[in-house]
């Protein structure tokens, strides 16, 4: 049975402000140490090309719609033998011509870490440290990928900057922690800012890169002081052209009375949203379904993904939002991709 629950309120209407780690720490310095000796360092396997359909001639003027979907049968099983007549396309109720296709796409893959460091998450930061490590080391290709670390609580930061190194994530990743006591005490607003999080993310580095792009949350889910919505962080991953998978990892502990009443469905229904409507994934951490069980399948479904790119038979005459239908011709099959894109000149 699920357990639901929320952050620990602390206080609210904070503006953004970014919060310096202190790398001098004597138990981060020693849990830096630990973490980086049990990493271990292997090559990914590499992608397969992508191939463009030999009737579709392109030219830097036309603008191709891409779709990125993974395909499972009703059991939950990931199908990676579909061809491009498997698919049926629409937009906006339109069906389309797929002139792009690819399995296993090879395009270079842009990854956002997004770890929870609020008060609540402190006894789960060292397993979702641990397995970040490993995942990384499994999925990221030095000479296509890049991967950046984004931290939030009461505040947002980029931990990491976008980068290729592994070292550079390792070392990172080991200094991701929750805030210390002098930054709860001269805190000005509230507890975590999931939402400006994602927005962030999307509008300040996705936004601005090629490819294949996600976004992995780690958090209960739960926002607690956020100047933007659940609505605005899902559009600015929409607009920015960007998947995102969620990890519901939380501490039940966290939550004992007077702060119980916190808990609830919220922290889940805000992740399998995000991750529904951006054409991500959405896990939970349960004693069946482990942290590096849950990275275990996220990596094979990043290997496991369709491409597909379509011309629009409607100019873009204004920017909006169209919507996508991506359907498998065979009824048994589910897909899972993004239902809207941004159009724009």
């Amino acid at each position: 049975m699920h357990r639901y629950h929320g952050d620990v309120p602390l206080l609210t209407d904070m503006p953004n402000v970014v919060r310096k780690l202190d790398p001098c720490a004597d138990s981060r310095s020693s849990r830096r140490q630990f973490l980086l000796s049990t990493a271990t360092l292997c090559l990914s396997t590499p992608f397969a090309q992508p191939q463009e359909d030999s009737n579709s001639t392109f030219s830097t003027e036309v603008k191709v719609v891409n779709v990125l979907a993974t395909v499972r049968t009703k059991k939950g099983e990931i199908v990676r033998d579909l061809n491009k007549d498997d698919f049926m396309l629409m937009e906006n109720g339109r069906p389309q011509t797929v002139r792009y296709f690819s399995r296993e796409s090879d395009l270079p893959l842009t990854l956002g870490l997004m770890v929870d460091t609020s008060m609540s998450q402190q006894r789960v930061l060292d397993a979702e440290r641990g397995a970040s490590f490993r995942f990384f080391d499994q999925v990221l290709r030095e000479t296509k990928d890049q991967v950046f670390i984004m931290q939030f609580d009461l505040a947002v930061q980029l931990a990491q900057p976008l980068t290729s190194s592994r070292r550079n994530l390792d070392e990172a990743l080991s200094f991701v922690n929750t805030p210390t006591r002098h930054e709860l005490q001269n805190q000005y607003g509230g507890g975590t800012l999931l939402y400006d999080a994602v927005v962030k993310a999307s509008n300040d580095i996705m936004k601005n890169q090629r490819g294949r792009k996600a976004l992995i949350i780690l958090s209960d889910g739960v926002d607690t002081g956020s100047q933007t919505t659940l609505a605005d962080a899902i559009e600015a991953a929409q607009r920015a052209d960007t998947l995102v998978y969620s990890i519901l990892f939380s501490d039940a502990n966290a939550y004992a009375f007077p702060f119980g009443h916190l808990a609830g469905p919220g922290g889940r229904r805000v992740l399998s949203r995000i991750s529904k409507e951006t054409g991500g994934g959405f896990f939970e951490v349960s004693k069946k379904q482990t942290i590096e069980q849950i990275f275990d399948l996220l990596q094979d479904e990043l290997r496991s993904q369709y491409n597909l790119g379509y011309v629009s038979d409607q100019p873009v005459t204004i920017p909006e939002f169209r919507r996508i239908q991506l359907a498998a011709k065979q009824k048994d099959l589910v897909v899972q991709a993004r239902d809207r894109y941004w159009a724009q000149r």
